[in-house]
């Protein structure tokens, strides 16, 4: 095991005991939940979205497994502040890094926690467990786009 993998190895594990924006907003824009039955992972996503489109809150709840959560908790931090628009190329940009056979280009900058679930490629079962938060956001954010409509 390499140092590098030890690290991200601590990253995750760091996310997962103490989960950032862990909770619930009372009055949400949206509230999301992502299931993956097969391995039993939920996770509820609560979002505020102001009306020019900025993320202004995120929350969520996790049960299941340390990817789950982890990624979850990095994906929350990831988007938090950011624009609608911008959070959906970050989305795009981690699920090109997660999906892609081979290695990707770095994702370095304030998406560099990212980084420590490439790892998790290794184990085909488990890119699911890293892709709920990701694909429940997305969800939250269509639900979002289709109530301003």
């Amino acid at each position: 095991m390499s140092l590098s993998d030890d690290l991200y190895r601590e990253t995750i594990l760091d996310h997962y005991h103490e989960p950032r924006n862990h909770g619930v907003i009372d009055v949400p824009t949206t509230t999301v939940e992502g299931v993956n039955p097969l391995c039993g992972d939920e996770l509820t996503l609560y979002l505020n979205v102001s009306a020019d489109g900025k993320i202004e809150d995120i929350k969520m709840t996790a049960h299941g497994c340390s990817i789950n959560t982890a990624s979850g908790s990095m994906m929350s931090e990831a988007i938090y502040g950011q624009s609608v628009e911008r959070a959906r190329e970050i989305i795009e940009t981690f699920k090109e890094m997660m999906l892609t056979k081979g290695d990707t280009e770095a994702l370095g900058g304030d998406l560099e926690d990212l980084e420590a679930l490439r790892g998790v490629k290794k184990y085909p079962v488990r890119i699911k467990c890293a892709l709920l938060p990701w694909n429940t956001l997305l969800e939250g954010l269509d639900n979002v786009k289709k109530a301003s409509v």
